[in-house]
């Protein structure tokens, strides 16, 4: 009889022990890892669930990394907003108390602080976060404005506020400091005082004229350009009486010359000579007159011309120069003003006239002409050419009159924005100087000269000759959606920022102007310049009513801080409770595992010694001896 082998009857013990040893690896690798399995197959009938969740892990974290990125960049904002906030507080306090003694460059010790202040702040104003410039809007890659220096001093051919300031002070005090003003008596009469504008932009402004002189006839400001006069007729004003002028100064303040009629002499400061008659009468008052406005023209003027300066300098408009032409006179002369928009040969019209049913456009907003009886963006075609700029300025919202000066008009848009003008008769918008049609973006505006105290009107300054201080994206959205970022799955906070917003534009222009000024000290009035900017400086620099203020501004970012913040807690909370079900698929329990491992060795260590009892039979063992 044949005896087979042992292996043949104990491979099935082999490969239990495979089985074993396989089943003991993969607990041991379970609890080495800590999870059920290495590849989502091993996961089981969960393994779609568990990718879902793994998948929401993943998202939230990379919302996490978004918000943290958002809030590093917040904080650096934040850091300058409260800088600017800062220092426009201390400027304002010198402003406010600094004493008029001038050094050498003829400013005062406030103006000092405020050139290291107006450093910091456009410095702040160039803060970086990584690599990403915080105030430029879309154009991270770029700084938000050109440094310090060449915003006050210029680039080589390129003029910067300094030169812009003392340009304008030239145009706006004119010939002798009267402020553009004519005081004098018209011909053929004797008692009568006439003051009038020149029609340029610069200068003073008429405003009312209040009189308790007695027997005066006063005719307020009117007429094309504007004129007013004083009558003293056959009456001298008693000892007491007063005449107030209101002049319009170019930042839009005011200020008032009181003269008071006076039988002392020499006569008093802020007083005219009662003479012997109302001719005699009415040659002191003008010169008191002349002498006031003089006053006036060298002090709070120059004060005055100054913000207007930085206002032109700091808010770019656009600006679109016609060419001079003249009317239908009997003897053709430049058109005024007062030149009508239609008319017969002969008479103070346009050479080619409008009519009933021509429009002007402006900015997609159209002005129509009509016979008579014009309403809200009509024009009567009998109007005037400054009937028409009103117009125009009121569609634009221009803070700068559009102006004809020598027969040319100068159009000015808004403050950054854009300016396009077209008509629909084009031979009639040719008689007012323009071509078929024209635009323009927004530029400095600088005065047109030299010579610049003649001159009589604002255009736009260019990348050649004129410095443009902002140097970011310059979109015509909100400047907070120039930076989006998604910190949810539908949540989009927006927190972009750029330097030329009002509120930071403002308080770097107030501090600039202040730093720019400089005075001659050998002028006497040198010390009434700078007192008189301070007021305004000190002034300005307070909370402006209906005015965007950097504390706007940082309530805007922490209302995005907040909308981040809480967006967090909330995926801090998803992410537990998504991790937990996630570890419950995925993970083990290393107690029953550990259990597990230690039944399966000493199966394991059974099936050794058995197998091992098994291949060491033999059919000795099993013969009889002897």
């Amino acid at each position: 009889m044949a005896i087979d082998g042992v292996n043949g009857k104990t491979a099935y013990i082999g490969s239990a022990i495979v089985t074993l040893r396989n089943q003991l690896n993969d607990l041991t690798t379970q609890l080495a890892s800590g999870r059920v399995a290495t590849t989502y197959a091993g996961q089981g009938p969960d393994r779609g669930f568990a990718l879902s969740l793994r998948s929401q892990v993943a998202s939230i974290d990379a919302f996490s990394d978004t918000a943290t990125n958002v809030n590093t960049r917040l904080s650096v904002v934040n850091l300058a907003l409260q800088g600017m906030i800062d220092i426009g507080h201390s400027v304002k306090a010198a402003a406010a108390s600094s004493t008029i003694v001038l050094n050498n460059n003829g400013q005062s010790s406030g103006q000092i602080t405020a050139q290291a202040a107006f450093a910091n702040a456009v410095s702040l104003l160039n803060s970086q976060s990584g690599d990403r410039y915080l105030f430029s809007g879309r154009a991270s890659d770029t700084a938000a404005t050109v440094s310090a220096d060449v915003m006050i001093n210029g680039n080589g051919a390129q003029a910067g506020l300094k030169q812009l300031i003392d340009e304008r002070r030239q145009a706006d005090q004119g010939v002798g400091n009267m402020g553009r003003l004519t005081v004098a008596s018209p011909p053929l009469t004797t008692t009568v005082t006439a003051i009038s504008e020149d029609g340029s932009p610069f200068g003073f402004k008429l405003g009312a004229i209040t009189s308790s002189l007695t027997g005066a006839t006063v005719a307020q400001p009117g007429g094309v350009p504007p004129s007013a006069s004083v009558d003293l007729g056959a009456v001298n004003p008693n000892d007491g009486d007063k005449i107030t002028f209101n002049l319009n100064l170019p930042d839009g303040t005011s200020e008032q010359i009181t003269l008071t009629a006076t039988t002392t002499s020499p006569t008093p400061a802020g007083s005219f000579l009662i003479g012997v008659d109302t001719a005699a009468t009415t040659t002191n008052l003008q010169a008191a007159l002349n002498s006031s406005i003089q006053k006036l023209g060298d002090t709070a003027l120059v004060a005055a011309s100054a913000i207007a300066a930085s206002n032109n300098f700091f808010n770019p408009s656009a600006s679109i120069g016609g060419i001079s032409v003249n009317n239908q006179d009997v003897v053709p002369a430049p058109i005024t003003g007062n030149t009508a928009l239609s008319g017969v040969a002969g008479t103070d019209s346009l050479t080619t006239s409008f009519a009933a049913g021509d429009t002007i456009t402006v900015n997609g907003t159209a002005i129509t002409f009509v016979a008579s009886g014009a309403t809200g963006n009509q024009l009567n075609v009998t109007d005037s050419v400054q009937a028409l700029l009103a117009k125009i300025d009121s569609i634009t919202g221009t803070k700068n009159a559009s102006t004809v000066g020598n027969g040319a008009i100068t159009l000015h848009g808004a403050d950054g924005q854009s300016l396009s003008v077209t008509s629909s008769n084009a031979a009639a918008f040719a008689a007012l100087g323009f071509g078929p049609a024209v635009s323009a973006n927004p530029a400095p505006l600088r005065v047109n000269g030299p010579p610049f105290n003649t001159s009589t009107a604002l255009i736009g300054g260019t990348a050649a000759n004129t410095v443009s201080w902002y140097t970011g994206e310059n979109g015509p959205d909100p400047a907070r959606g120039t930076a989006v970022a998604r910190v949810d799955q539908s949540i989009n906070v927006q927190y972009g920022a750029r330097a030329n917003e009002q509120a930071l534009r403002y308080q770097l222009q107030m501090i600039a102007v202040y730093s720019a000024v400089t005075t001659n000290t050998a002028n006497s009035n040198a010390g009434a310049q700078v007192n008189a900017l301070q007021q305004r400086i000190s002034s300005n620099l307070a909370p402006q009513t209906g005015q965007q203020s950097i504390q706007d501004m940082q309530a805007e970012f922490a209302g995005v801080q907040s909308a981040v913040k809480s967006a967090t807690d909330r995926q801090t909370q998803l992410k537990g409770m998504a991790q937990t079900m996630l570890d419950s698929i995925e993970g083990i329990n290393q107690d029953e595992v550990a259990t597990k491992i230690l039944a399966l060795q000493t199966a394991l260590q059974a099936s050794y010694q058995t197998t091992s009892l098994l291949y060491q039979t033999s059919l000795t063992k099993y013969l009889p001896i002897g």
